[in-house]
């Protein structure tokens, strides 16, 4: 079973729900960055909470999410979009850390000191802003606090992530519950008792819990509405010829200097492919640089 999301509605058009699983983008985010163990299980979160995120979006806005703090990883880079793509980084791959790999030892590894920004990109004239000091570092209620406070959305957002003996995603997956505009208050808060009960998310989702499953154990199989099924999957909108634009931005002795080393290497921060330029390619874009000004 690959990776997807569900948006689901409850039968009396209350509230609505988010579900996915994030297995295999975790995983692969983990191998393109070569992640240690900590910084594996924190992509994770992070990827979760992003698509999770990018389900409430509309066609072409996108969400970025930076959570930066005074631990060992310092700082998570996260987007997404509408279309279920998500793509991260943390500052320190190769953090180190001890056995525990829980949501409490990602949220030490960040820090208590630090922020978490969220930006989004609404197709509007400016972008939305909104920056919330950490509390624990711990994704899932610093994201639900966000927008239980900032949105005033009344909301629960739970990450479930299982790490294996080798420090490895053995399953990931969240959840996010909504209040509708003027409905389901009352219905959210009865829920977050319901959520307490149930034992943690990265166990059902290693007893092989997909989002269905999640939903009908929190609903009831007859309670909710399935109102679309979507893909989601780690995808860079890295290129090289985004690569190559951003060397044309550089000055003309920039690039005179990386001519005179004979190529150019462009690494992507999100997904770390590499982008080689020839010193054709380089002369090129010299040329049109100089012929620009």
């Amino acid at each position: 079973m690959g990776d997807f999301i569900l948006r689901a509605l409850t039968k009396d058009a209350g509230v609505r729900a988010l579900a996915c699983v994030t297995t295999g983008l975790a995983q692969e985010a983990a191998r393109r960055h070569a992640a240690y163990p900590i910084a594996a299980a924190a992509l994770a979160h992070g990827l979760t909470a992003g698509v999770l995120l990018g389900a409430l979006l509309k066609v072409q806005e996108r969400i970025a999410l930076k959570i930066e703090g005074d631990g060992r990883l310092r700082k998570m880079v996260i987007e997404a979009d509408a279309y279920g793509r998500v793509r991260g980084y943390v500052a320190v791959p190769d953090a180190v850390s001890g056995d525990d790999l829980g949501a409490e030892a990602v949220g030490e590894a960040f820090g208590g000191e630090g922020v978490l920004t969220v930006v989004k990109d609404l197709r509007l004239k400016d972008l939305y802003r909104s920056v919330v000091a950490l509390d624990t570092g711990q994704l899932a209620p610093e994201l639900e606090h966000y927008l239980n406070a900032s949105e005033q959305i009344p909301s629960l957002v739970r990450i479930g992530v299982r790490m294996d003996e080798a420090g490895a995603v053995a399953a990931s997956g969240g959840l996010l519950i909504q209040a509708l505009p003027g409905r389901g208050r009352e219905a959210v808060e009865r829920l977050a008792v319901s959520l307490a009960d149930l034992p943690p998310l990265e166990t059902l989702l290693a007893d092989d819990f997909g989002p269905r499953e999640l939903l009908d154990r929190i609903f009831g199989p007859a309670q909710y509405e399935i109102l679309e099924e979507r893909p989601v999957e780690f995808r860079c909108t890295c290129s090289w010829e985004r690569s190559r634009q951003a060397l044309k931005m550089l000055e003309p002795e920039d690039l005179l200097a990386l001519l005179a080393e004979g190529e150019a290497v462009v690494d992507c921060h999100f997904c770390y492919e590499r982008y080689h330029f020839s010193a054709e390619d380089l002369e090129g874009i010299l040329r049109e640089r100089e012929a620009a000004e």
